[in-house]
């Protein structure tokens, strides 16, 4: 793979570039990527139209609030997904966009430490930035922001990725503070999926297998210590192990989940008649929209949304083969490595194959900032697949 990028993309001023047609080829891997994430994000709307009208009507006596905003994030994240497929991807790779990107989500992060009006706190977390009637969340810019620094850092000293002080050290820092901050929110599930995206990164790259095991080592540790040490990351544990020894209280989240997913059946109870849509399920509309798509689609309706999931790595695998440069590849491999890691974390919340994380389902859950920053990822993918080798 060759670093090189055509001069006139270099030149190009951003606003021209917005303009210009999209960077690339529509390749069979950039289409089958668009028809994916058309289909996963159809899938939410009509998921959150669902779910979310009881906790509309009984939050803010409107019950098309959440449907209403929603489709305001997509539109909004669609938007986004056009200027990252338009804008040559090399672009992002400039250090002041990447350390700026860095420091900004940082600065963002930090400020929801301290007390302020601007700060929202939900059942104790305090993980949001609300500016008249806008919510940020920081923690979901991380996301990107730690994809797009590991990538350019990564790309440009691949053949010293082994070098403890040159790659690995810069990168450990910089996702040690962001985990620090995500922590103090706190939000051990959102600190999980960054680990998981800086490793799948540095394991593409070469990392000795000594150092990956190192930090996966590492990784475990932290995750039981951060576990252990909070009574009500405990109690999250001893619920997941055994939910049904307090239905009522610890344990109804899991149980109501378990319940609902077991009513779906095969083919569903059919959109609207399911328990999910009622609000027996806690966060039926972001967190747990799987049981809500189990429920009322049955098996095969979950089914398919875990086939759409694998289609969508493996898809990313591809982009990363036949990526034109190491930076491409890099960013490839973060991008789709964050969704489907993400994905595959929210499934096996709602089955109660894992304990409860507070992560939502990407491109299906009701949400603002992760809407729009997984459609402003998944336009950087598409234009790596644009750019690839693949006909």
């Amino acid at each position: 793979m060759t670093a090189t990028v055509p001069d006139r993309t270099r030149r190009a001023p951003l606003v021209r570039a917005l303009r210009s047609p999209p960077v690339g080829r529509n390749t069979r891997t950039f289409g089958a990527l668009a028809v994916v994430l058309g289909l996963v994000t159809l899938l939410g709307l009509v998921m959150v139209v669902l779910s979310s009208t009881v906790p509309s009507l009984e939050t803010t006596g409107d019950p098309f609030f959440h449907v209403k905003r929603h489709a305001m994030w997509l539109s909004l994240g669609v938007v986004a997904c056009v200027v990252t497929l338009r804008v040559d991807y090399h672009r992002w790779r400039a250090p002041f966009l990447t350390t700026g990107a860095i420091l900004v989500t940082l600065g963002a992060l930090a400020v929801l430490l301290m007390p302020s009006p601007f700060v929202q706190v939900s059942n104790g977390s305090a993980r949001w930035i609300r500016v008249g009637g806008i919510v940020v969340q920081p923690s979901e810019a991380a996301k990107l922001a730690l994809v797009l620094f590991a990538a350019s850092l990564l790309s440009r000293r691949l053949d010293r990725v082994g070098s403890i002080g040159e790659t690995l050290l810069p990168l450990l820092v910089v996702f040690g503070v962001m985990a620090a901050l995500i922590l103090a929110q706190p939000s051990l599930g959102t600190v999980v999926l960054l680990g998981g995206i800086l490793l799948a990164m540095l394991f593409l790259a070469g990392l000795p297998a000594r150092h990956v095991a190192t930090l996966v080592a590492l990784g475990v540790g932290a995750v039981v210590l951060f576990t252990f040490l909070f009574p009500y990351r405990r109690q999250r544990l001893i619920s997941f192990l055994n939910p049904w020894s307090d239905p009522y209280g610890a344990g109804y989240q899991a149980v109501q989940a378990q319940v609902g997913i077991a009513s779906g059946g095969l083919t569903g109870v059919g959109p609207g008649g399911a328990r999910a849509n009622l609000a027996y399920v806690p966060y039926a509309h972001t967190d747990f929209i799987f049981v809500t798509i189990a429920e009322n689609l049955g098996l095969i309706g979950a089914v398919v949304v875990v086939v759409l999931f694998l289609a969508l790595g493996i898809l990313g695998i591809r982009v990363v083969r036949d990526a034109p440069d190491p930076y491409g590849a890099f960013l490839a491999a973060g991008i789709s490595g964050w969704f489907v890691l993400q994905a595959f974390v929210n499934i096996a919340v709602a089955q109660s194959l894992m304990p409860t994380m507070g992560v939502t389902l990407p491109f299906v859950s009701y949400g603002g900032s992760s809407l729009i920053v997984n459609m402003a990822a998944a336009g950087i993918l598409m234009n790596v697949a644009r750019q690839g080798r693949a006909s």
